[in-house]
């Protein structure tokens, strides 16, 4: 049986590491949680919130999926969005996509996945949205055209949820933004940002 023991290691290491610079680090980690932003983005393991943007933990709430998708009826990202903003009081719900995003890829190709093509559908319902742009497009441009046109549409679809809608409603102080993360490069782009209507 093999034993993730080295887990175990990097994990002390990063601990003793933390609290020799900031000896009190977890005592006041462990006491509260209160972000300001919440990220949804892919569940790519390239593409690790905290580490990309330098946050400590307990800055940023984090929700992930494949092809950092907002579905109207995925209660569980629904239930993170919602908490999110009703219990932490982010101010702030960053969805990020990125290039070279397996889903995307996935839901161009003409194959057969299984299971998880109930979910590509949602990304391929965005590709038949831009339909018309995206036939001038090829390979790598169109799938990384994707990518950002993904984006867009989950911003779309994040606002007309009732939880952003209903905050804003209630006077919440809640920006959205869509970013996409440069995978070959590490740099994030901003493409689209929707400002508190609260």
């Amino acid at each position: 049986m093999n034993t993730l023991d080295h887990l175990f290691e990097n994990n002390k290491e990063w601990a003793q590491s933390i609290t020799k610079e900031d000896p009190g680090f977890f005592q006041r980690l462990s006491k509260l949680q209160s972000p300001e932003l919440l990220w949804i983005g892919c569940s790519d393991s390239r593409v690790p919130a905290n580490q990309i943007t330098r946050l400590a933990p307990g800055e940023i709430f984090v929700h992930r999926n494949i092809a950092n998708l907002v579905v109207h009826t995925d209660l569980n990202c629904l239930s993170v969005i919602q908490y999110a903003v009703d219990i932490l009081k982010i101010k702030h719900i960053i969805i990020c996509g990125h290039y070279e995003c397996g889903g995307i890829k996935a839901a161009l190709d003409d194959r057969d996945y299984g299971l998880i093509d109930n979910w590509l559908g949602y990304i391929k319902d965005v590709a038949r949205l831009h339909s018309e742009e995206l036939s001038k497009l090829e390979g790598v441009e169109k799938q990384s055209r994707l990518c950002e046109l993904n984006v867009i549409e989950q911003v779309s679809n994040l606002r007309n949820t009732t939880i952003v809608k209903n905050a804003w409603l209630g006077g919440a102080d809640l920006s959205i933004h869509g970013w996409i993360y440069n995978i070959g490069n590490g740099i994030l782009k901003d493409i689209v940002n929707v400002p508190s209507e609260g």
